[in-house]
C-alpha cells in the first residue's frame, strides 16, 4: 500500500489524490454578482449540503494552487453577501465545463455558456435558467483556512428561496431522481453522472474557449443542438481560418444549400463523433 505524509508530496500531486479519493462530489454552479451588479458564474465541487434548519449549503472556492491568487466568485461574495447555487445536471454539463474557463474579469459567463439570466426574487445575483433547481441564498459567513495556493474559503449560505423545474418532479411532487439526471465531480477530467457513472471532459481552462455568443445565432436558436451541443462548440480556442471553411465546403459540396434542418443535422452528426472543429466549419460554409 502506498502511504503518503501530505507534508512530503507537492500541493499539486496532494490535490489529485485528494480529488480522486472523495468522489464524486456534487456541484455548486454559483451565480454572483460585484459590487458594480457585474455578473459571475463558475461551478465548484468542494460543495455540500450541512443543515436543513436552518438550511445550509457550504461551498469553498479554494485559492488556485498554479500562483495562489482568489477566484472573481470569492470576491464577489465578500463584497455582496449573496449567492446563487444552480444545480447541474446532464443536460447542461458541456456548458458548465466552459463556464469554468478563467474569463477576464468583467467577461460574462452566461453569455459565454450561452445560459440564459432569471431574476432572483430574495437576492441580486441571476438563476441560471436551464437549471433543474436553483437555491437563493445569503452568506452567513466565509471561513479561511488558510493563505497559500490550494487553500479553501468556506462559503457557508443560507437557503432564502428554492426554485425546481416542475418537470423534474413525480405525480406525488416529489423530485425524481433519475429524471433530474445529476452530475458530479471526480478527479482529473472525470465526472459522474448520477444514473449512469462516471464520462469524461476536457479541462476548458487551460485556454479560453470563445464562447457560445461567438456561434451564429441560427445555430444558437437550433432545434436539433443541444445545450452540450452548444457547450463543445463554445469551447473551442479558436473559429476556423476561412480558407479552411472554403476546403471543407469543397469536400462536402453536398451539404452546401440545403435546408437548415438537414444542415443543423449534419454539424451535430459531427458532434457526435467529437469532432468540433469540422462542425464548426460546417456550420460556416455557404
Amino acid at each position: 500500500m502506498l502511504s503518503i505524509n501530505p507534508s512530503d508530496i507537492s500541493v499539486e500531486k496532494l490535490q489529485t489524490y485528494l480529488q480522486c479519493a472523495v468522489a464524486p462530489r456534487p456541484i455548486a454552479f454559483a451565480s454572483t454578482i460585484d459590487e458594480n451588479g457585474n455578473p459571475n458564474l463558475s461551478p465548484f465541487s468542494f460543495f455540500n449540503m450541512f443543515s436543513t434548519q436552518p438550511p445550509i449549503l457550504i461551498f469553498s472556492p479554494a485559492r488556485r494552487v498554479r500562483n495562489n491568487t482568489i477566484k472573481h466568485t470569492l470576491q464577489n461574495v465578500k463584497a455582496t453577501k449573496e449567492v446563487v447555487i444552480n444545480t447541474v445536471n446532464f443536460e447542461m454539463v458541456q456548458q458548465m465545463s466552459l463556464s469554468s474557463t478563467e474569463y477576464a474579469k468583467g467577461v460574462n459567463e452566461f453569455e459565454k455558456a450561452g445560459f440564459s439570466m432569471v431574476s432572483s426574487e430574495k437576492v441580486k445575483p441571476f438563476r441560471v435558467g436551464e437549471s433543474p433547481i436553483q437555491l437563493e441564498c445569503k452568506v452567513n459567513n466565509i471561513i479561511e483556512l488558510g493563505t497559500e495556493g490550494g487553500a479553501g474559503n468556506l462559503v457557508i449560505c443560507e437557503v432564502v428561496k428554492i426554485h425546481i423545474n416542475e418537470k423534474y418532479l413525480d405525480e406525488n411532487g416529489v423530485i425524481n431522481q433519475h429524471k433530474l439526471d445529476l452530475v458530479a465531480r471526480a478527479g482529473g477530467n472525470y465526472y459522474s453522472r448520477a444514473k449512469e457513472g462516471f464520462f469524461e471532459i476536457p479541462k476548458p481552462l487551460s485556454t479560453l474557449g470563445v464562447g457560445v455568443d461567438a456561434i451564429p445565432l441560427e445555430y444558437r436558436n437550433s432545434k436539433v443542438l443541444t445545450g452540450n451541443d452548444l457547450g463543445l462548440l463554445g469551447n473551442v480556442e479558436a473559429i476556423p481560418l476561412k480558407e479552411d471553411v472554403n476546403k471543407f465546403a469543397k469536400e462536402h459540396a453536398q451539404f452546401i444549400g440545403i435546408d437548415s434542418l438537414k444542415k443543423h443535422t449534419f454539424v451535430k452528426s459531427l458532434l457526435e463523433k467529437n469532432d468540433v472543429v469540422s462542425a464548426w466549419k460546417a456550420l460556416l460554409m455557404k
